[in-house]
């Protein structure tokens, strides 16, 4: 019992010798030289890159892979070809989703008769997209992305992502969360 007691001493000052050496040295290094290309320096000035909220697509043709209503019958974007289409790609537990279907369903309201509205979800089931939209007051057609090919053709970088969609099938612009003002003001510019 005494040696083994004594071994877990010697562990724990060798561990502890061990980690203050590695402090010493990352202390030791980072005032040694400046920073080559690579090496990041934290207490210095230095380049920043936003973080991305978007992958562009304007000018693509929008993909055309199925998407399954909440009844499971397959669908894709080119059967509403011949009108505009505003895509909304969504969840239920996305806190800016939340936010802005409501106010995609109100300008649903107003501007549904010249833009047809389409919601995208990837990552819920159907029931869960229905009862979610059903308690926003969301009209407009639902369909799951149930393999993620849709979000992953576009790309989506971060939820939600808003595609406006010409009458020929085109991606004219796209955008992150927005409010109602803005996507009417979008839709006016756009289409």
């Amino acid at each position: 019992m005494l040696v083994r007691s004594r071994r877990v001493q010697i562990a724990v000052v060798v561990g502890f010798l061990a980690a203050t050496g590695a402090v010493a040295g990352v202390f030791a290094l980072a005032g040694s030289e400046p920073a080559v290309d690579g090496d990041v320096v934290l207490d210095e000035p230095g380049e920043f890159a936003a973080p991305v909220d978007s992958v562009p697509v304007t000018g693509d043709v929008v993909p055309d892979v199925e998407l399954l209503d909440a009844d499971g019958v397959a669908h894709t974007l080119s059967e509403l070809r011949g009108r505009p289409v505003v895509v909304n790609i969504w969840y239920s537990s996305c806190a800016p989703c939340a936010r802005e279907v409501r106010d995609f369903a109100e300008v649903h309201r107003e501007l549904g008769d010249t833009v047809q509205f389409v919601g995208v979800n990837p990552l819920d089931d159907a029931d869960r997209m229905v009862e979610f939209a059903e308690a926003r007051d969301v009209g407009y057609t639902l369909w799951r992305d149930e393999g993620l090919e849709f979000v992953n053709s576009v790309p989506v970088a971060v939820y939600p992502t808003t595609l406006f969609v010409d009458a020929d099938g085109v991606i004219v612009h796209q955008t992150t969360a927005i409010d109602a003002d803005e996507l009417r003001t979008l839709i006016a510019d756009l289409f």
